[in-house]
């Protein structure tokens, strides 16, 4: 299974990099990427990649030594150029990019697979689920833009995704690993560090667990047809367009999905879905002490009188591969 590795906060940032800077990071990321998987292997690159204080450096030394939103964006696509014609030669490939090249990665995975013989298949909904968990089941305020897939032929991977918050001019870093975790959608994260970005939806959470399988529960009992009753009683129709969420829980029960991974796997739905301040009290989750420090509150929904887990308060820093 994967793990998420750890996040940074960066200073939101426009322009583009020099084409000698560029050029110089991809010849010297290459390179260095190249004496790396030769010394230590390819999962020491990865499971390198995945740690964001080693990313941070890694940019600094190839030129790109600004504490900026850019540095990402630059890392990745150095990266991406610099391996590719050592693709097979180092048996590491890097998919996926910025804006319209992330909604290409699953068929960057496909193709791979089918060449080298891992399951793209299986890769490419992994990639689906981590952009999912990071946009939907965990709404901290970051919209991602950036989906990098950087996969061995052995299948192991380590994805790096980025999201921006135009208001607070910042950018987030996320990154995940696939190995150490034992599933997707509960406390995923063996280390977060940034800063406190006040109250966020938290559905990953493992007192969140009964809220997840009463809201699969609801959704193969009452169906569409009922959650649009309770939608029409209970939200404005200025918070959620109506018609969308109707036909993406309709979607999402001819599926009948057996999990709350698969759920966040259908079509459509994403994070107005699944934030559903209307389910039903059953599947609210209680306030309680957080064993790892962290601080959890009960937040009450404007006009709806429904509560959800809510995180808030300074992130953590917990160990990292």
């Amino acid at each position: 299974m994967a793990q998420r590795a750890g996040s940074a906060d960066l200073p939101l940032h426009g322009g583009q990099v020099q084409k000698w800077l560029a050029d110089r990071m991809t010849h010297l990321g290459a390179v260095m990427s190249e004496a790396i998987v030769h010394h230590y292997g390819r999962v020491e690159l990865l499971c390198r990649l995945a740690h964001p204080f080693w990313f941070q450096s890694f940019a600094a030394v190839t030129g790109m030594d600004w504490h900026s939103s850019g540095i990402t964006t630059s890392v990745i696509g150095a990266l991406k150029r610099g391996l590719a014609p050592l693709s097979n030669e180092l048996g590491i490939h890097v998919c996926g990019g910025r804006g319209k090249h992330s909604r290409k990665t699953p068929q960057e995975l496909v193709a791979i697979g089918e060449r080298v013989g891992f399951d793209g298949s299986a890769l490419a909904n992994a990639s689906r689920l981590v952009a999912k968990v990071d946009s939907a089941a965990v709404q901290d305020g970051f919209d991602l833009y950036l989906h990098e897939f950087i996969v061995t032929h052995g299948g192991q991977w380590v994805v790096v995704q980025q999201g921006m918050n135009g208001d607070r001019k910042q950018a987030r870093r996320y990154h995940w690993l696939s190995e150490g975790m034992k599933g997707f959608v509960e406390e995923p994260h063996s280390a977060i560090d940034g800063v406190g970005q006040g109250e966020i939806i938290n559905l990953t959470d493992r007192r969140a667990r009964a809220s997840r399988r009463c809201q699969l529960g609801v959704l193969h009992s009452v169906g569409p047809d009922g959650i649009a009753r309770e939608l029409s009683a209970e939200v404005r129709p200025s918070d959620v367009l109506t018609p969308r969420l109707y036909a993406n829980l309709a979607a999402a029960a001819d599926r009948g999905p057996a999990d709350f991974a698969e759920l966040l796997l259908v079509p459509g739905i994403g994070a107005r879905t699944a934030r559903w301040r209307w389910w039903p009290r059953s599947c609210m989750v209680r306030r309680t002490a957080s064993p790892t420090g962290r601080v959890f509150r009960l937040r009450t929904a404007a006009r709806t009188g429904i509560r959800f887990l809510c995180p808030f308060g300074p992130t953590i820093r917990r160990s990292m591969c």
